[in-house]
């Protein structure tokens, strides 16, 4: 089943990706061959100056290790991230989810290409996109854009590798597993998104793949691989923060516990609260 295909309210061709691209706060996010950013700009008044850049994020938790011994990721985090640029990816070319991670996976490197495993030490799952932050002077503010741009690069190297040099074999399993729960639960799932979320995401379908692609995701994972509603929907939350914009955030996070309310056939509607 090609997965994609089956919702015509919010499918997408790969003629559609220019409808998508403005978006750069995404960082150029999921494509193989991820383009950088553009750097944040600063405003040209005086004091307070204004860069539009996101604020500190703490680094994952020490007992929640991201790389193993490898330098690869082996976080179920990674395995999401993974899943959603798969999932995103193949709904701009109207493709089967498994077949293009499969194909992905299986790509061959090309010559001379060396990735530098540094950049997997660097890079923090848990940097959010956030709001303009005020400044007070402009050294501070090309401060605050170097690093923006470091790590915006660093962002763009890591996910636009090969996943075998980046991710391990778990997580490449666990990912893989959630785009067969993905598409196994496509069109079920397709017919409840319809109905739970706003119209303005309706009425921008192709603006809107990247957020609804986390719906699909956090449904399959709940449905049919027994993640816990509360873990569900906390890192669907997390993916909005950290690839959305405005309050995509706030909305996947009112859907899915409406999902779980009204639409899990299991007899229970236990969701915990998860994170604002």
């Amino acid at each position: 089943m090609v997965a994609p295909a089956a919702v015509s309210t919010f499918s997408s061709s790969s003629s559609s990706s220019s409808s998508v691209a403005p978006r750069t706060h995404r960082r150029g996010l999921l494509s193989t061959r991820a383009p950088l950013p553009p750097a944040r700009t600063v405003a040209s008044s005086r004091a307070p100056l204004v860069v539009s850049s996101p604020p500190p994020t703490p680094a994952p938790a020490p007992g929640h290790a991201k790389v193993d011994r490898s330098g690869r990721f082996c976080s179920p985090r990674a395995a999401r991230e993974l899943a959603l640029m798969v999932s995103y990816a193949a709904c701009l070319e109207g493709a089967d989810v498994v077949r293009h991670f499969d194909r992905r996976v299986a790509a061959r490197r090309e010559p001379g290409y060396v990735f530098n495993k540094a950049c997997v030490q660097s890079y923090n799952f848990m940097s959010f996109c956030g709001g303009p932050l005020e400044v007070a002077t402009e050294e501070e503010a090309e401060k605050l854009m170097s690093q923006n741009e470091k790590d915006s690069a660093n962002e763009a190297e890591v996910l636009s590798a090969p996943p075998r040099l980046v991710y391990n074999n778990f997580v490449l399993r666990l990912a893989r597993d959630m785009l067969v729960a993905v598409a196994g639960g496509w069109d079920q799932h397709v017919e409840v998104i319809n109905k739970i979320i706003p119209q303005h995401w309706k009425d921008e379908p192709v603006a809107r793949i990247l957020e609804l692609c986390i719906l699909h995701i956090a449904m399959a994972e709940m449905t049919s691989k027994g993640t816990p509603h509360k873990v569900a929907i906390n890192e669907a939350v997390d993916l909005a923060k950290r690839f959305c914009d405005g309050g995509a955030p706030r909305v996947i996070n009112g859907c899915l516990r409406t999902y779980v309310k009204d639409h899990m056939n299991n007899g229970t509607s236990q969701a915990a609260e998860p994170k604002p």
